[in-house]
């Protein structure tokens, strides 16, 4: 793959804890050639790994759904010269896989599990698609709110000159984060990824191609299209990415047979009563049925942005297996109340990013895709206000951020600055080296009790720095004195910390020739903090908050003498 050159002035921008509206642009077109390239990358490796590791059946099946994806894509492309989505990245992205790209076979062919047109007769003419439930959850379709604020309408008019066109629901799944996670899995599975194969990938992968054909069903139903086909429940549950889940009566992989006609989905399990679900504008698709929970979504953050999902569900939305740092919690499914929760805060968080900058409102509209509630973090009180919280994003999912149930609207928005930071400097990283260093972790960050990699020191005192600008604006925008001195609080803080680590970042041989000038940047933004300090008292405080921490790290850490 040939790399895109990242302009000087996407660098300086990014390096200042920004982005304009080419530079956002810029990483997510490169993410999104990255992902389809990925998505080759598993059908060249089902092909080309030997029986004993995908057998002949698996590779037709995969087959049958990539045709199945491709006559999706094409059907919601209507009046464009058609190129499947591999074949576009191809020309974006310069690859060449093996082989030429998969001639789009008809949706309802014989092989593998799918069904001929005549099985589609028995399950009848549903007629014209229904209309919506009267009892449709209105958290899912709550319109978006036309703001009045001045800040909001400017970011609006910022996003708006992004001049992207809108995804098709297809290709909106086909980019959706966490397929990134998913390909990775069956890229582990075939036996691609460095490292011996174990039983573990082997059952990973079953897993995986499974989950390919949900996906490929999702979207044929996006794209109207007519189809019949086996699928398996994982454990009992079967998930269609941005639609919902279906859980089986019985625990265990378990078959289903899928009919969609007009916008209608019938699923037949044996021992078990069909469910029928009706397709939803947008996100989700409502049954009566007790066995369906739909997909929610939450408004766009913006008048006319695009809704958000609020993903619990996903199987991939979170690692799986393996270790999480121990201050991290795990996925949850929500109920309706803790659902209403995350609406509210969502509902004022625009505004609250808006205080913080134009810039922090525009750069979370056009490259947040999705938020995975976790549950409270460990060291949270039972059956009370939760102790802390916690949020990640993962380099594989971009666009995804992860998070604890916020206290309200302005935490949500510094968990979305926060972490905002990070997918934009590991787009950036994919695009460009900026250092040279180990991934030895034996340095200081404030905000953490063990050493850190360069790179995590890196990562988090860019992220710290733009927390810094987002409450220094915060407390300079605001009338209110609580909350004034409260952001000053925070500034102060985040500055203090910035200020500890940038000396071992700037310091650094191993910084590459862009990554000085990116580092560079991040001190001409922390020096412009300084210019405007927080009150004596606050920047007094945080100055104390992080010598304990210094000295209590040093405690813990510095090799003896």
């Amino acid at each position: 793959m040939i790399l895109p050159a990242v302009p000087e002035r996407a660098l300086t921008e990014l390096g200042r804890t920004e982005g304009g509206p080419e530079t956002l642009g810029l990483l997510v077109r490169d993410q999104h050639t990255r992902r389809l390239l990925l998505l080759r990358a598993v059908l060249d490796a089902a092909e080309a790994a030997g029986p004993a590791v995908c057998s002949a059946a698996a590779r037709a099946r995969l087959r049958d759904d990539w045709a199945l994806l491709e006559e999706a894509d094409r059907v919601e492309r209507p009046g464009r010269a058609h190129r499947c989505p591999v074949s576009s990245a191809r020309a974006e992205g310069g690859y060449a896989g093996p082989h030429g790209d998969l001639g789009t076979r008809g949706a309802l062919g014989t092989r593998g599990d799918r069904w001929t047109q005549g099985d589609l007769g028995a399950y009848g003419d549903p007629g014209p698609p229904p209309d919506p439930a009267p009892h449709a959850d209105p958290v899912v379709h709550a319109d978006p709110v036309v703001h009045a604020d001045p800040v909001v309408r400017g970011a609006a008019e910022a996003v708006s000159a992004l001049a992207a066109p809108p995804l098709s629901p297809v290709r909106a799944l086909l980019l959706h984060p966490f397929v990134g996670p998913w390909a990775r899995h069956c890229l582990s599975g075939l036996g691609t990824l460095p490292g011996p194969r174990t039983d573990r990938d082997a059952r990973e992968l079953a897993c995986g191609l499974a989950h390919f054909g949900a996906l490929a069903a999702a979207a044929a139903t996006r794209a109207g299209i007519a189809f019949a086909l086996r699928l398996t429940a994982l454990d009992g549950v079967l998930t269609l990415p941005s639609l919902g889940a279906l859980r089986t009566p019985t625990s265990g992989d378990t078959p289903v047979d899928v009919v969609h006609r007009r916008g209608r989905l019938t699923f037949r399990r044996a021992g078990a009563a069909d469910v029928v679900v009706h397709l939803q504008t947008g996100v989700g698709a409502w049954s009566d049925a007790a066995a369906w929970t739909p997909a929610h979504a939450l408004p766009g953050l913006l008048p006319g942005s695009v809704p958000v999902p609020l993903d619990d569900l996903d199987p991939y939305r979170t690692a799986r297996g393996g270790s999480r740092p121990h201050t991290l919690s795990g996925p949850v499914t929500l109920d309706d109340e803790e659902r209403k929760h995350w609406l509210h805060a969502w509902s004022g968080t625009a505004p609250e990013l808006g205080l913080g900058g134009t810039q922090r409102l525009a750069e979370a509209v056009s490259l947040l895709r999705c938020l995975v509630p976790l549950s409270a973090p460990p060291g949270s009180v039972p059956g009370g206000r939760p102790g802390g919280s916690c949020s990640v994003t993962r380099r594989e999912a971009f666009g995804a951020v992860l998070s604890s149930t916020p206290a309200g609207p302005t935490a949500l928005a510094a968990t979305l600055v926060h972490e905002v930071q990070h997918t934009k400097l590991a787009a950036l990283t994919d695009m460009l080296t900026l250092h040279h260093a180990s991934a030895n972790a034996r340095y200081f960050a404030p905000w953490r009790p063990d050493p850190r990699p360069y790179d995590g020191l890196l990562q988090g005192t860019y992220s710290h720095l733009a927390l810094a600008d987002f409450f220094q604006r915060r407390a300079l925008a605001t009338d209110r004195p609580a909350d004034r001195d409260a952001a000053w609080a925070q500034h102060a803080r985040y500055q203090e910390q910035v200020g500890a680590a940038l000396p071992t970042l700037v310091g650094s041989g191993d910084l590459t020739e862009p990554g000085r000038r990116f580092v560079n940047q991040m001190v001409r933004v922390y020096e412009r903090l300084a210019e405007r300090p927080a009150p004596r008292g606050q920047a007094a405080r945080a100055a104390a908050y992080v010598r304990a921490a210094r000295a209590l790290w040093t405690q813990r850490h510095a090799p003896a003498e």
